[in-house]
């Protein structure tokens, strides 16, 4: 069984990503989506072999990814930022990209929306923003992985 936690769209709140900061020591994996990647940096240079990164719209300059994959015991995840699938309309491009890469699971931020839905056999989960909405203190994705079964759980907002 391995553990995973999600965040994306931090924008700037640098605070929060260091609150999560235990969170992240004590599970297997920590999946930043884009789009304040300066945020996560001092995560990453203390634990890179557990942190996956890819570049958000935002990201202008940050040297990152577009997209990857992680294999997770016997689970394909594919991972993006989500705003070359055109996320905000349709998860179609998104789910059908994720099934060409034979993934099961896709993970997207972009849309600052917590959510979990599948379509065409693809989960796909976007852990929301850890900035918007800061009255209620963002959200996060926390996702459990036993062979090739994924439980999966939005932290903080609520999802759709």
């Amino acid at each position: 069984m391995k553990t995973l936690v999600v965040i994306s769209d931090t924008h700037g709140n640098k605070k929060g990503v260091e609150q999560l900061k235990p969170l992240f020591l004590e599970n297997d994996y920590a999946v930043y989506l884009g789009d304040g990647f300066s945020d996560f940096k001092e995560i990453f240079s203390e634990q890179p072999e557990k942190c996956y990164f890819c570049k958000g719209n935002c990201d202008f300059f940050a040297p990152l990814p577009e997209e990857g994959i992680l294999e997770v015991e016997k689970l394909r995840i594919f991972y993006c930022h989500g705003h070359r699938y055109g996320v905000k309309g349709t998860l179609v491009a998104l789910a059908k990209r994720a099934k060409e890469l034979d993934c099961s699971v896709a993970l997207y931020g972009h849309s600052h929306r917590p959510s979990i839905e599948e379509l065409g056999g693809v989960t796909l989960i976007n852990p929301g923003s850890l900035r918007f909405p800061a009255t209620q203190g963002g959200s996060y994705a926390y996702l459990v992985v036993h062979g090739e079964k994924l439980t999966a759980t939005i932290v903080g907002e609520n999802p759709n």
